[in-house]
């Protein structure tokens, strides 16, 4: 009997994340693929990125409306909200026998919520990871909770999942999704990259991503204006902008980086790279700047340099190519001077990327065509104590 599997896309990173997962589904006599657009990919804001889905092929199932027209934390739950109701309806509808969700967006945590309600079985890709500068941390262990298979990227994610009681039995280290991808994807060359995003790049590139922190009250702008204030001394250096989630305070560093790129001329924004240019951005750049996990999970891989700025990604695992900073001028021009440094460009031959080196949408792809599902629902905690103690 074919297993329906139905993959659940909120942006077009997770999008980026999830496409081999879902050829792999979609190419799999043994499963059907059903898919569920929703937040930003419905979004004209986030140029309706839907379309990038349907572009590769795929056919969506649902598409599903759910951003307001605000950035605050009334209307991200208002959000919240409309999806967990529309979510529960369109679950009813089109019956699937698992739903498959990535990562720590609030718009997933609705999802979860919904089929958990439904008593649909769950599997969650990147549980056990830590951000403790933002909510996606609490997100994120929510959802593992309620999810029934887990699929991590590295060893220590694999223990924190099963501290938080998960049975190990439901527990797969596969490695990171976007080294998975790194290591599939044929990258645009340096020309072709040029020509797609309307650029020539200069003797120096940066590029930069800098997200809400959503833990921290009125703290965005000004750690934005650090950050702008910093690059704006930089004026042989390309600097790349891509925007921010669709997160609490988000519309602020909108504008902020909207206006610096209108008095900067070597400075260029926009609204998503989607995950090819972006890949390839980095293959060409001299490194990242700015708070993204993409930072940390995917461009050690290119054996580039990370300037991780401020907490929002603190507690995840980071290879030595990656400098943390301060949010504040000095710090940020410290660690670009460093980025630069023949000692640091010299250390990036040898860097290793702890998620791993690939296969990972094969590994979870096996689970999900062949691990039981009829008692799965019905979870028993994990306690470690006992299992420590002896007793079990």
């Amino acid at each position: 009997m074919t297993r329906k599997i139905c993959v659940v896309s909120s942006t077009r990173a997770d999008y980026g994340l999830l496409r081999n997962v879902m050829g792999l589904i979609k190419r799999d006599e043994g499963l059907q693929l059903q898919v569920i657009a929703t937040g930003t990919h419905m979004s004209p804001e986030y140029d309706l990125t839907y379309r990038e889905i349907e572009g590769d092929g795929f056919d969506i199932d649902q598409k599903i409306e759910i951003l307001l027209s605000s950035d605050t934390s009334v209307a991200l739950t208002k959000s919240m909200g409309l999806a967990l109701i529309s979510f529960s309806e369109v679950i009813d509808k089109i019956k699937p026998d698992l739903i498959l969700v990535l990562g720590d967006r609030f718009e997933i945590l609705a999802v979860v919520i919904a089929a958990m309600m439904a008593r649909m079985p769950i599997a969650h890709i990147s549980g056990g990871e830590i951000t403790e500068g933002a909510y996606d941390d609490a997100i994120r262990h929510s959802i593992t909770k309620m999810s029934h298979l887990h699929f991590v990227g590295a060893n220590e994610y694999y223990d924190r999942v099963v501290q938080l009681g998960e049975q190990p039995t439901n527990i797969f280290q596969v490695g990171g999704m976007g080294v998975d991808n790194i290591s599939k994807m044929s990258l645009l060359d340096r020309n072709d990259l040029e020509k797609s995003l309307g650029i020539k790049f200069f003797e120096k590139n940066l590029l930069i991503t800098y997200h809400p922190v959503t833990l921290e009250k009125s703290t965005s702008a000004e750690d934005m204006q650090e950050l702008l204030q910093a690059l704006s001394g930089l004026d042989s250096t390309r600097l790349i902008f891509t925007m921010p989630n669709a997160d609490t305070d988000s519309r602020v560093l909108f504008d902020m980086i909207k206006d610096f790129a209108t008095k900067h001329s070597n400075a260029v924004v926009y609204t998503s790279l989607g995950y090819l240019r972006y890949l390839s951005c980095i293959k060409y750049v001299d490194g990242v700047v700015g708070n993204s996990s993409s930072g940390l999970t995917e461009v050690p891989s290119f054996c580039k340099g990370t300037i991780n700025v401020g907490d929002r990604q603190r507690g995840r695992l980071k290879a030595e190519s990656v400098i943390d900073c301060a949010t504040n001028k000095e710090s940020i021009l410290n660690a670009i001077k460093y980025l630069y440094s023949s000692d640091f460009q010299s250390s990036l031959s040898s860097v290793s990327n702890p998620y791993g080196n690939g296969g990972a949408a094969e590994k979870i792809v096996n689970v999900l065509k062949n691990h039981p599902l009829d008692s799965i629902v019905k979870k028993q905690f994990y306690d470690l104590n006992i299992v420590l103690n002896g007793t079990v």
